[in-house]
């Protein structure tokens, strides 16, 4: 069988408005989950972080879709305009539901930056009486704050969020310190967790040849945090 790791396929979905388009990990021994992944806000589906998590996840049984959001969709560069975030939980939740299809089981919501915020965010605006978007929310370097700016913080979903999530934060994130994000946890109603990276940046060590420890590392804590 071809190795999920060199061969995932492109994808997309122009029934949906937004359209979905990104790449499919299809798993060798499926587990019956699935597990949609989006990108920062300078960044795209392409990103080696994204890329490292799919392949780890994808060898894990999962089905994984890295996608890119809508506004990134439209053009290749730069980050998202100020109105363009609506559009972009909409794409998002029509990520999610093409993966169902795909799966017999759970399908988990993740997210970079600004894509975690999105994420995040789309799961909030349910009501108490709607199903999740999600099974649970996977959160990498989530942008607390702006840099140098602790005030504004970027939180005020954090309230009506019922959705599990683990949140991956490096000790040097500019965008919000390990102490923040602690504080900041205890607003969430639903069940959370926080894996601290130490040393890492907004980037989580991406940047560069990459961290090999930390996705086999996000995924172990995935296991346990989302386990039946």
């Amino acid at each position: 069988m071809v190795s999920t790791q060199s061969n995932p396929q492109a994808f997309t979905d122009v029934s949906a408005d937004p359209f979905v388009r990104g790449f499919l990990h299809r798993p060798a021994n499926p587990n019956g989950n699935g597990l949609v992944l989006t990108h920062g806000a300078g960044s795209n589906s392409k990103a080696p972080l994204l890329v490292a998590l799919a392949e780890i996840f994808s060898n894990a049984g999962y089905v994984v879709l890295r996608c890119d959001l809508p506004y990134r969709q439209d053009r290749s560069y730069g980050p998202p305009g100020p109105g363009e975030a609506k559009r972009d939980r909409a794409g998002l939740k029509n990520a999610i539901a093409a993966v169902k299809p795909m799966t017999a089981g759970r399908v988990f919501l993740g997210g970079h930056s600004y894509g975690g915020r999105q994420a995040s965010m789309l799961c909030a605006e349910r009501s108490e009486n709607t199903p999740d978007e999600a099974a649970g929310l996977l959160l990498l370097s989530y942008p607390l704050h702006p840099p140098r700016k602790p005030e504004q913080l970027r939180t005020q979903h954090f309230f009506t969020l019922r959705t599990p999530a683990l949140f991956v934060q490096g000790t040097r994130d500019p965008f919000g310190s390990i102490a923040e994000v602690e504080q900041a946890l205890k607003l969430i109603p639903a069940k959370t967790n926080l894996i601290p990276v130490e040393g890492a940046g907004h980037d989580l060590g991406f940047k560069g040849k990459g961290r090999e420890e930390l996705p086999a590392t996000v995924l172990k804590e995935f296991q346990m945090f989302f386990k039946d």
